[in-house]
């Protein structure tokens, strides 16, 4: 029901993936590689892979599409005082750092690592060569938080121009990821990033101020987003939360 890519096979348009009806909402096809180039294909045209192992590479375009306005991403009160923590020992050297981009493999590999209630990870070796190859190139990055040099939380995805693609995140101790998050959705604030995609609707997305979006509106704002101009200076500023 779906088409095969072989290596130079155009994507179809992402008006055909498949409907909750089908069975897969969102699968728009199988096969091909992660390529660099590939994959910038994929992000540049609302598409992005996700399989498990075993199986191949499937691309999928989901309607609705989950997003996560910068403007309204949620903070509770325990969160809060744990920005306010970290950003007081940014301010003075402390045990907690935020760092942008400096350990991007570990904390892909951080993301693929087990975790409880769950029996495996849809980060393969492939996906972590693919997108380690476009870290490399500068579209892909991460925020990390760190406890006295030791990686304890972080997140990271795909910028093209002024779109974020989120993808994954990790925490090894209590608010980790979340915190990782709050100063990378500050950061790309700061840069006129309006929107982190994604990709599909979960109840901690909702949470933080996710929400879904028809897949065409998505893709008009997506497509506006990407040919403004790359970022080019990725540092986490500090952001002096105060009590609400």
């Amino acid at each position: 029901m779906i088409p095969w890519l072989e290596k130079d096979t155009p994507f179809p348009d992402v008006s055909e993936a498949l409907t909750e009806a089908e069975g897969a909402p969102g699968l728009l096809a199988a096969g091909a590689e992660l390529s660099a180039s590939r994959l910038l294909d994929a992000y540049r045209n609302g598409i992005f892979p996700w399989f498990s192992e075993n199986q191949p590479v499937l691309w999928w375009s989901t309607d609705p599409r989950m997003v996560l306005p910068t403007a309204e991403f949620k903070i509770s009160d325990s969160l809060r005082k744990t920005l306010r923590k970290v950003d007081q020992s940014m301010r003075t050297g402390g045990r907690w750092q935020v760092r942008f981009d400096t350990a991007f493999e570990s904390v892909i590999r951080a993301c693929a690592a087990p975790r409880e209630r769950s029996s495996g990870t849809w980060i393969s070796e492939e996906i972590v060569a693919g997108y380690c190859q476009l870290h490399a190139l500068g579209y892909a990055h991460s925020s990390e938080l760190w406890l006295d040099n030791d990686l304890v939380g972080g997140a990271y995805g795909i910028c093209i121009g002024r779109m974020f693609y989120g993808e994954s995140m990790f925490a090894r101790t209590t608010d980790a990821s979340k915190t990782a998050l709050a100063y990378l959705v500050e950061f790309l604030r700061d840069q006129d990033v309006e929107l982190i995609d994604c990709q599909q609707e979960t109840n901690h997305l909702a949470s933080l101020g996710g929400r879904t979006m028809p897949r065409t509106t998505f893709i008009s704002h997506m497509k506006s987003a990407i040919a403004q101009p790359a970022i080019t200076h990725w540092v986490p500023r500090l952001m002096f939360y105060e009590p609400a």
